[in-house]
């Protein structure tokens, strides 16, 4: 609880502090990574090594006329998406899966708009993620694991059961990331950002139905990042803000590591708060009410379809299993 608290203070502090290109996607990552992985070791060095590649290589894809042919930019995102949440379901892969989803929806969206804008976010996100890797070793240094890791590797689902949490995941995500792609709606980044990050969950959700799931990130998150905020309107005083947040990464840091079977939920309302909080603060707006008020709508409606087409998943799912049961 200590090492997730101190270590979320800081990246907050540090993402909301010096605010370069996305960088409230610090804390979300370093947060990410306090919840799925037990130790820093080699591979969260591969893991970013690879990852910084991969946003390297969309931002070029991106700069090189991709945008051009939107119908083959959809399709390569679905399959990038599948794969993102494919390789999410693994510890050794959960990382890059992260941080690639991130790059695949945010980094073309920009190259619709400037075709300079997807080096600038890609130099962003790699910044924000070795920023967490950075801050993950450290807090490791600081406050080492109280007992001996086991080397033996968690267990990782099958293929197939893999693919069908993926297929499961995409086709809940998939059509609201195409409707903003189509329409270009203004300001869809942190919606599509929230979205992302959130549905990554939904291939590793548990005993929660993927409708409840939803609806509880949805409500708590939103919910939380309203009160942060008009605390901050009160109160413009920036330790103040850190000093909230560190009681609120404190709090669900119980939740996490006392409660293992609901970790991912209690994760993803804290990274529901953290990017809706810190995406609209970092971005400066003068009109700041207005921005935070019109930026809860959109992911208000975006989190209603979500859940409705998380609940149609659902039923289909119990549908199947009653029929194989009979």
């Amino acid at each position: 609880m200590l090492r997730y608290t101190l270590g979320l203070t800081l990246a907050i502090a540090i993402g909301y502090g010096l605010n370069w290109p996305l960088a409230y996607t610090l804390p979300v990552f370093l947060a990410k990574f306090f919840a799925d992985r037990p130790n820093p070791g080699r591979d969260t060095i591969k893991q970013l090594f690879w990852a910084m590649t991969a946003t390297v290589l969309v931002a070029l894809a991106v700069t090189r006329g991709l945008t051009h042919y939107p119908l083959i930019l959809l399709v390569l995102i679905a399959l990038v998406m599948f794969w993102a949440y494919c390789l999410f379901q693994s510890p050794d892969w959960n990382f890059f899966a992260l941080i690639l989803m991130v790059a695949i929806l945010l980094i073309p969206y920009v190259g619709l708009i400037d075709s300079a804008l997807p080096l600038v976010l890609a130099k962003g996100l790699m910044l924000s993620g070795v920023g967490a890797v950075t801050l993950y070793w450290l807090m490791y240094q600081l406050f080492p694991a109280c007992q001996p890791q086991s080397e033996a590797s968690p267990e990782v689902a099958s293929r197939e059961v893999r693919s069908a949490n993926a297929s499961k995941a995409l086709f809940v995500s998939l059509p609201v990331i195409a409707y903003f792609y189509y329409f270009q709606v203004s300001g869809a980044l942190l919606t599509m950002a929230f979205i992302g990050i959130l549905s990554l969950q939904l291939t590793k959700a548990g005993s929660v139905k993927l409708s409840q799931f939803l609806l509880i990130t949805n409500l708590v998150g939103g919910l939380l990042a309203v009160l942060v905020y008009e605390l901050l309107v009160t109160a413009p005083w920036f330790p103040l803000l850190l000093a909230v947040l560190a009681l609120l990464a404190s709090v669900f840091s119980h939740y996490i590591y006392s409660n293992p079977t609901k970790a991912p939920l209690y994760a993803a309302v804290f990274s529901a708060l953290l990017v809706v909080l810190g995406s609209v603060l970092a971005s400066g707006d003068k009109t700041l009410s207005v921005s935070f008020y019109a930026r809860i709508g959109q992911i208000g409606l975006a989190g209603l379809y979500l859940i409705v087409a998380a609940r149609l998943v659902d039923s289909h799912q119990q549908g199947k299993s009653t029929a194989e049961a009979k």
